[in-house]
Order: C-alpha cells, then sequence, then structure tokens
C-alpha cells in the first residue's frame, strides 16, 4: 500500500457530468434546504412556484466535479478524509446542463503522519466550451506521510476573533447522510459502522461537503441577500467531523470583498479558514 509516485502535475482524462432540476433540488434538500422552513427557500427546493426559481445553490459546482478523479495509489480508503474544499464560479449555474471537467493534482505535501493531496478541476459547458466553475479539493491520507516532500504552508487561521456579523444556527437531520449520499457520494464512511471504525470513528459521520453545504446556505442568506448570482466562492478547511443530527453554527464577518466564516458544532470548530467571495 502506498500513494502513487509522480503525482504532482499529474492531469487526468476529462469526464463529462450532466444534471437536470431534480438533480438541484434534491441537493438543496440534501443540505437543508426546507428544512427548518418549507417555505423559506422555494427559489432552490421547487420548480413550479409562481415567481421564484428554479435556481441552484452555488455549491452545486462541487458536484459537477467531483466525479473528475486521479488514482492517488494503493492505499486503505478509510485512511483518507477530506481536509479543504474551494471553488469559483465563472457565472451562475444552470439548472439543468452538461459539462466536461478535467483535473490536475497541484500539491502533494509531507504531513508527517499522513501526505495532503490537491487537486484542481476545471468544468466547461460541455456544448459550448465555455467556463463555468473551478474546484480545488485537499484530501489527507493517513499513514502516507514521511517522503520527504515539502510541508506546504501553514499558519493562524484569518477567521476575526471579534463579535460575528451575523449568526446562523441550523440543526442537520439524524439520517441527513442517508439523504446527501443521494446526490452521488456513496462513500461508505457515512454510513457503514464498520468502515468508519476503520477509519477511527464510532459511528459513521456526516459527509463534510454536507457541513460545506449547510454553511454556504447561511452565507448566502446573510452575506448574498439569497441572490446566488451574487455568490462568486468559497474556501474552507474541514477541522472535525459532524455527527448527523449534530446542531451547526455558522458565524460570520463581512468585508468589503465578501465575508470570512467559521462553522462550530457542539462548541468545537469543524469548518475553519472560511472566506465568501462575492460579485
Amino acid at each position: 500500500m502506498a500513494l502513487a509516485q509522480g503525482l504532482l502535475g499529474t492531469t487526468g482524462e476529462p469526464v463529462e457530468f450532466s444534471w437536470t432540476v431534480d438533480d438541484v433540488l434534491l441537493y438543496a434538500l440534501a443540505v437543508g434546504a426546507g428544512h427548518d422552513d418549507p417555505l423559506g427557500e422555494l427559489a432552490f427546493t421547487t420548480d413550479n412556484t409562481d415567481g421564484v426559481g428554479p435556481a441552484v445553490l452555488p455549491t452545486y459546482a462541487n458536484i459537477i466535479t467531483r466525479g473528475s478523479r486521479i488514482p492517488l495509489g494503493d492505499f486503505d480508503p478509510a485512511l483518507l478524509v477530506h481536509a479543504e474544499q474551494g471553488f469559483r464560479l465563472h457565472a451562475p449555474l444552470p439548472v439543468e446542463g452538461r459539462a466536461t471537467t478535467t483535473s490536475t493534482v497541484t500539491g502533494v505535501f509531507d504531513k508527517g503522519r499522513g501526505a495532503l493531496v490537491r487537486t484542481e478541476a476545471e468544468a466547461v459547458d460541455a456544448a459550448t466550451g465555455q467556463p463555468l466553475a473551478t474546484t480545488v479539493q485537499s484530501v489527507f491520507i493517513g499513514g502516507e506521510g514521511g517522503f520527504g516532500g515539502p510541508r506546504g504552508s501553514s499558519g493562524p487561521s484569518p477567521v476575526p476573533e471579534s463579535a460575528p456579523d451575523h449568526i446562523v444556527g441550523y440543526t442537520t437531520a439524524p439520517g441527513q447522510a442517508l439523504l446527501y449520499r443521494l446526490t452521488g457520494d456513496r462513500n461508505p464512511l457515512h454510513t457503514d459502522p464498520a468502515f468508519a471504525r476503520r477509519g477511527g470513528f464510532d459511528r459513521p459521520i456526516l459527509h463534510g461537503m454536507c457541513t460545506y453545504g449547510f454553511t454556504a446556505r447561511a452565507l448566502l442568506a446573510t452575506v448574498c441577500d439569497g441572490d446566488p448570482a451574487r455568490f462568486r466562492g468559497m474556501d474552507a478547511r474541514f477541522t472535525r467531523p459532524v455527527l448527523p443530527g449534530a446542531e451547526l453554527t455558522v458565524s460570520v464577518w463581512r468585508d468589503g470583498a465578501g465575508a470570512w466564516f467559521r462553522t462550530t458544532s457542539g462548541g468545537e470548530t469543524v469548518l475553519d479558514r472560511g472566506r465568501l467571495d462575492i460579485g
């Protein structure tokens, strides 16, 4: 078992992904839209409500590019965890479409007890070639460090320590991971107790990208006034797992170009170094 050699700079074959309005509605429900207030986010949860929507939650960009993968080596998949995620939109996402995505490994870092691998994916409209979105994902693979590579940058979180401008609270459902997996992420870490124990968890955990989607909804509501066209990009680091059924608190600090944010659960930070860019 080992991390693949020569990963840095590796580019995968283009992958196509298509979606319909039903897919984007399901995604919105999977990240909690309509859970607390069924009438509160109808633009994202319905396609036949007079005068609203349908519209796509900006974080759906990460679903579009998710299938573009590069083999990282032969290791226990239970030891791979999502570490960071970011994306930039080049235009608001259509409610249905077809994209071509190409991924490239842009960083391989030696973290001692494991390896951090960063991949950038570019999605373009399959029919026109127009850019849709760029996503950046980092994964941490336990036990694959010590190969003598660069450690990568580090430092204190840039998120302010002052009182936030907004605080938004959500409660995830006990079955939230069962719903989110229907968006295409069937990683057994989120449903299989034995697999979760192999990864060092007492029970299956919530998808980090589900927490990410809940957080994006808070940013969309508070900073973007509910307008997805203003939501240009988002970055965050996953710092702790969240269990299905847990409460989430999103703290938001506005600035001129967007906002900083941090998400906590049970008093512990679960998303940190959060940055929202708006237009």
